[in-house]
């Protein structure tokens, strides 16, 4: 079996490999990202059978990266690490400290970082019991979440933005079922959806970065669920979609179940 050390130092070099030809800015992202405090944790999921390598960026975000994986049978991985640098904790803290399934959950940067890897992997819990097309969660520790990797062997999905739509109302008709749906069967509301974070993967959308959702009761849900409504039919608008009236939407994820009731 490898060693402790030899597991250790073969991640530092892995590192300086993800860092070679890269600007100062990228170098010094990648510095935020693994950390001494990072690289254990994913010592400790290479250990625990979760992942075998660490291979290549995938994207890069606000909150952390995204990087291809493989696991103990070969099979592809996302491994998302998030910063756990002042500037994220100032970032993310309102949506944790907001959401009432962490009260609680106050003020020390690395308890928060840890919370708000836990907040995503929840959310992708529900969304996915739901029936809602995102990737699979598989474990979190810490500030990595280990999910399910979407795309091909050559490169992950694209984002909505970058995508030619044959059919834009049937995109668009998926897509709003995601905040519909969400709302009423997940009791989550994104609360950042664009076409910036929904991938396509065989002509069908699949929402990701679902970190900040909501839940229904949370005191600002309905302000979040207007954002979305707009987001989504503002771009199939430009899209050429036949786009159902904001208020429309709005009502129909509110009232839907109580307007079946009474028929």
């Amino acid at each position: 079996m490898t060693s402790y050390e030899e597991t250790y130092a073969y991640l530092e070099r892995h590192v300086d490999a993800l860092k070679t030809d890269r600007t100062g800015d990228e170098r010094q992202t990648d510095g935020e990202v693994f950390d001494r405090k990072t690289l254990m944790t994913i010592y400790d999921l290479m250990t625990s059978g979760y992942i075998d390598s660490v291979r290549h960026p995938i994207s890069t975000g606000k909150e952390g990266n995204v990087f291809y994986a493989l696991d103990e049978d070969g099979d592809e991985v996302a491994l998302k690490i998030f910063r756990t640098s002042t500037s994220t904790f100032k970032r993310v803290s309102k949506y944790v400290e907001g959401d009432p399934r962490f009260r609680g959950v106050t003020g020390n940067r690395w308890k928060m970082i840890y919370a708000w890897v836990n907040k995503e992997f929840k959310n992708l819990v529900r969304y996915s019991e739901a029936g809602i097309p995102v990737p699979e969660p598989i474990t979190y520790s810490k500030n990595c979440l280990l999910m399910e990797y979407i795309g091909e062997e050559d490169g992950p999905a694209p984002q909505l933005k970058d995508c030619v739509l044959e059919d834009p109302d049937d995109t668009y008709d998926e897509v709003l079922s995601f905040i519909i749906d969400g709302w009423r069967d997940a009791h989550l509301v994104h609360g950042d959806l664009s076409e910036y974070n929904i991938l396509m993967q065989n002509g069908e959308p699949i929402m990701i970065d679902v970190g900040q959702a909501m839940t229904s009761d949370h005191y600002n849900a309905r302000e979040l669920l207007e954002r979305d409504i707009r987001n989504i039919n503002s771009f199939f608008g430009k899209r050429g979609a036949d786009v159902i009236d904001d208020a429309v939407v709005l009502d129909e994820t509110l009232n839907g179940d109580d307007e079946e009731d009474e028929e």
